[in-house]
This record gives C-alpha cells, structure tokens and sequence, in this order.
C-alpha cells in the first residue's frame, strides 16, 4: 500500500512540476504578472508583497523594482518570445515547401525519395541557410507537419494483376493438393520410427 501511495506522490508531484513549467513558458501570463508588479510599486507597495502575492521569488521582485524604477512599466512589458530567432522566416519556408512538394525528380535527384540530406541541401539552395540533419528533422516536424515516412520495398519487375490472377486461380488448387497425396498423423515422430514402438 505504501508503495501505491508514493506512486501517487509522484505522479501528483509530476502533475505540479508540468504546469509549472506550462505557466512559465505563457509568455503572456509572466507579462501580465510583471504589469500587476507595476501597478503595485505604483502603489508604493514593498517588494516582498509583490513576491507573496505574485508567487515569485525576491530577486525576481527586486530585479523587477530596478527595471520598472529605470524605466517604469514599459521596462517590465517584456521581449515577448524568448531565444533566438529563427533563421527561416515564414516565407523562406513556403518556398522550400513548394521545392519538397514537387518532389525530389524535380529537384535533380534519381529517386523519387526524400532524405534529411537532401532536404538540408533543397533548404540550402533555396534560402542560403545551412541546416544538420538534426535541424532539418525539427523544420520538417515542427514547423512544417511532415512525419518520417518508409518506402514500401517492392520489385520494380512487380506485377499485381498477375500476382491477382495467381492467388484467385493457381493458390486454391495448389492448397488443396498439399498433403493430399498420404494421410496426416499428428505424431511428432514417424509410425515406423524406432522411438514410437512400446
């Protein structure tokens, strides 16, 4: 039982760390609560009371006081997205979409395949921007929708209408006539083998 109960803890503790983390990557959220911060150093109120009330810490608070008393609450509005930017705009991206939908013997390539390798070289010509294989893996993924596909393996010399005609004629025939020829046992071993004689 106790067991059980620490399962719960963690799976409860886990529920609380993601949307701690869901809440510290709301970037309007964390703007609004820095607006709030504003409105109460405005106020004349102490730091440590936009730390309680605010949930944050005190050098986030102090941080905050310095910022809005440098430059008041413009200061505290925020970069809004965080990290750094991203090298493909919206627009060099369509471009190399409409490359990847006409497909890879549009661009040069003697299969109809595309790889990460050759995506990053398609994005390269397109744009000017070098991507790894990892960068290109998170582009096709995230930004664009695409999921990693496997060829179905099939011989070039295939021919499905004659594979049809062979299961619907030759394969019910060549069914029935297996073991047809001698009757089956279900003995592991042969009547006439030295180990079934008692």
């Amino acid at each position: 039982m106790a067991q059980d109960n620490r399962g719960v803890a963690r799976s409860t503790e886990a529920a609380r760390n993601r949307r701690r983390v869901r809440a510290r990557r709301d970037f309007e959220a964390l703007r609004q609560r820095r607006m709030q911060a504003a409105d109460m150093f405005r106020r004349g109120k102490r730091q440590v009371d936009v730390a309680v009330k605010l949930g944050v810490s005190q050098p986030t608070a102090s941080r905050w006081r310095r910022a809005w008393l440098g430059g008041g609450r413009e200061a505290l509005a925020g970069a809004g997205r965080v990290g750094r930017a991203r090298k493909l705009s919206d627009g060099q991206l369509a471009a190399v979409e409409a490359v990847l939908l006409a497909g890879p013997k549009a661009s040069g390539y003697p299969t109809e395949m595309w790889t990460l390798a050759r995506v990053a070289e398609v994005i390269e010509q397109v744009t000017g921007v070098r991507h790894d294989a990892t960068q290109t893996w998170a582009i096709l993924r995230d930004r664009l929708g695409w999921s990693r596909q496997r060829p179905a393996r099939r011989a070039k010399e295939r021919d499905d209408e004659a594979i049809t005609t062979w299961i619907k004629q030759d394969w019910p025939r060549v069914k029935k006539a297996r073991g047809a020829a001698a009757p089956g046992s279900s003995a592991k071993t042969s009547p006439a083998s030295p180990s079934s004689r008692r």
